[in-house]
């Protein structure tokens, strides 16, 4: 997107698009977390300056703070989005699982020269876009999910909440509230990352060992493991509940010589990529406390496989 304009005459706003370009990450790291899905999330970044943009030089300098209405614009294309996701989830062939974002570091070769700037990069991978967080999320109603994101993630005040959700501050208060209750309920204690990084090696090997036992002992009772493969690939209809079954069916799986399975970080957590001729074609994500696995997300839609295979 391009502008056209003269400096400031007032010094209080510069509309030049570089005075805008800071916005971009954040607000890319705001819509990724309300809607569990980059290619989304780009998207409504992109309506948001494209609606800005479509303004003329007049209207954009009588904004008070243009990230202020880029938040709020945001904001609301989330709000829209997640109710109308809600409708086209229920038409998903299978399990939907979030968008898995790989760590920088393990893009694949040639990805990281500086030539090109991957919307996957300006994701901070902490603890709020974790698979397990992302997952919950997905219960909570659209309404909830912004209300909680803005205020309890990135710390907006509900008066400025409020406009974005189209409710008053006390109501939007209470949607973060009952979201919160949500979050704390499904949360157990973290074990460290190394711990972490431990097992999901120790799950790897038993998997390439076909060892049943090894992998019964790695996982949880009541663990848990859901596939997606969006309709386009062999993937699990339903999720795998019991240590013993989800043992059996990953032992049951014939990995080509040509797949290997390999280390690495899947939403800022340890966990899996099975690459096939140096493609990427499923990511694992692990939620493990207390040294065992409760759940596991195998995703292997490959639209949602994107940031893995940038070049």
């Amino acid at each position: 997107m391009t502008s056209t304009s003269t400096a400031p005459q007032d010094g209080r706003f510069d509309p030049m698009p570089s005075a805008l370009t800071g916005e971009r990450r954040r607000l890319l790291n705001l819509a990724y977390r309300m809607l569990g899905s980059l290619a989304e999330a780009e998207d409504v970044v992109q309506e948001t300056y494209a609606r800005w943009y479509a303004m003329s030089p007049r209207q954009q300098e009588a904004v008070a703070s243009p990230g202020g209405w880029l938040t709020k614009v945001a904001g609301r294309i989330c709000l829209d989005v997640l109710r109308s996701a809600r409708a086209r989830r229920e038409q998903y062939v299978g399990e939907w699982v979030p968008e898995p974002l790989p760590a920088r570091a393990e893009w694949p070769a040639g990805a990281m020269d500086g030539s090109t700037s991957d919307p996957a990069d300006h994701v901070t991978l902490d603890e709020s876009v974790s698979m397990a967080f992302l997952v919950v999320l997905e219960a909570m109603t659209p309404a909830e999910r912004v209300a909680f994101i803005l205020h309890d993630v990135f710390r907006y005040p509900f008066s400025e909440v409020a406009d974005i959700v189209g409710r008053s501050p006390a109501a939007c208060r209470q949607l973060a509230s009952s979201a919160r209750r949500r979050v704390d309920a499904s949360r157990a204690p973290l074990s460290p990352t190394a711990q972490r990084a431990g097992v999901v090696k120790e799950f790897k090997l038993a998997w390439q060992a076909k060892d049943i036992n090894a992998l019964i002992g790695l996982l949880d009772p009541a663990a848990t493991a859901i596939g997606d493969g969006g309709g386009r690939v062999t993937a699990l209809v339903r999720p795998i509940e019991g240590a013993e079954q989800i043992a059996r069916f990953f032992a049951d799986r014939t990995l080509p010589g040509r797949l290997a399975v390999r280390e690495c970080t899947v939403n800022g957590q340890p966990g899996l990529a099975a690459h096939l001729d140096g493609a990427v074609v499923s990511v694992y994500a692990f939620d493990i406390a207390d040294g065992g696995i409760r759940r596991i997300w195998a995703v292997l839609n490959p639209e949602k496989l994107r940031p893995w295979k940038r070049k």
